[in-house]
């Protein structure tokens, strides 16, 4: 081999192993990285290691030398701390829409992102139980599907599923293809959507993306432009109680002023609350009205009263009412 060659892969296989195997409390003496360069038939003197450490400091890498036990030069900073990557770490682990398999590939990716002394800290981190997980591998790349379709303005069509009672997935509609325009990606309680247009009914329709099957990239360009320039999804992601669909309806509430965080939590920060007195306030929202928000209406108790529409009070009760035939007698 060449020795100007061996020279230009030495500086590389310094490279790799300043970010591998080095951190503040793992140093490599210039000994240590001789001996390593040898490893890979390279030849290097003491000199020209600190020439070459030189060089890689100008290049940008902030790599210090430790004068204290353990002594050595190690990469003192990196793009992500490690602080950040545990962040990163128990993200991915915690997605519900991310597959075990799926999620272990991220975060050996995540760990390549420091030494791998620092990595074992990250691998012990992750150890948690009982999370449910989605086991559909393929909606990593019904994600990257659907982003690339939305950025060519091109209509999708997929397969939908369900779940049956024997814990199988089965298509929905016999396994007829759905055509969407899709506009925007939404995460809500722990699940990715889809919001776009049905091209059958004309409406905007959400979808899980872990039960979208076989997604298509059609010809057809989007629908829905002037609709989607002033679509609130923050909005509509708030008044859909676990994405359920619903009618939408303005609806006013009066809740215990110790519940306002519950409100702004549910609903935004810019909803307009109105004291009543030192003990209620009220508030005014869009929801669509679902039987899931009437489960979140009744967890909140005799804490929170909807005060109107009628026709949604009504509604309210007659919800309750079939509730509590459950346990009559």
């Amino acid at each position: 081999m060449p020795k100007s060659f061996q020279q230009k892969m030495k500086i590389l296989y310094l490279m790799r192993v300043f970010a591998e195997k080095t951190d503040e409390a793992h140093p490599m003496s210039v000994k240590d990285l001789i001996a390593y360069l040898e490893n890979f038939g390279i030849h290097a003197e003491r000199k020209t290691i600190y020439d070459d450490i030189e060089t890689l400091r100008v290049f940008g890498m902030d790599i210090m030398n430790r004068r204290e036990r353990p002594s050595g030069f190690y990469l003192a900073s990196r793009e992500f701390e490690v602080a950040e990557l545990k962040l990163l770490v128990d993200a991915v682990q915690s997605s519900r829409f991310l597959t075990t398999g799926k999620s272990r590939q991220l975060i050996q990716k995540l760990e390549s992102l420091t030494s791998i002394y620092q990595a074992k800290d990250l691998q012990r981190q992750v150890i948690v139980q009982n999370r449910v997980k989605n086991t559909n591998e393929n909606i990593y790349y019904n994600i990257d599907e659907i982003h690339r379709a939305i950025s060519q303005n091109r209509q999708i069509s997929f397969q939908y599923t369900e779940w049956t009672v024997s814990k199988e997935r089965q298509l929905k509609k016999g396994g007829a293809r759905y055509q969407i325009s899709p506009w925007q990606m939404i995460w809500q309680d722990e699940n990715y959507y889809l919001i776009g247009i049905d091209e059958k009914s004309g409406i905007v329709k959400h979808y899980r993306v872990d039960k979208m099957l076989k997604i298509v990239m059609e010809k057809d360009s989007r629908n829905g432009e002037e609709l989607f320039e002033r679509f609130d999804s923050a909005r509509f992601a708030a008044g859909t109680f676990g994405m359920f669909g619903g009618r939408e309806e303005n609806i006013s509430l009066e809740f215990e002023n110790h519940l306002v965080g519950v409100m702004i939590d549910r609903f935004g920060q810019d909803i307009m609350v109105m004291a009543k007195d030192n003990e209620y306030s009220v508030t005014r929202v869009q929801v669509n009205v679902s039987t899931q928000f009437y489960g979140w209406l009744a967890a909140l108790g005799s804490s929170v009263r909807l005060l109107s529409p009628e026709n949604v009070r009504k509604e309210y009760r007659d919800f309750l009412k079939k509730a509590l035939e459950n346990y009559e007698g």
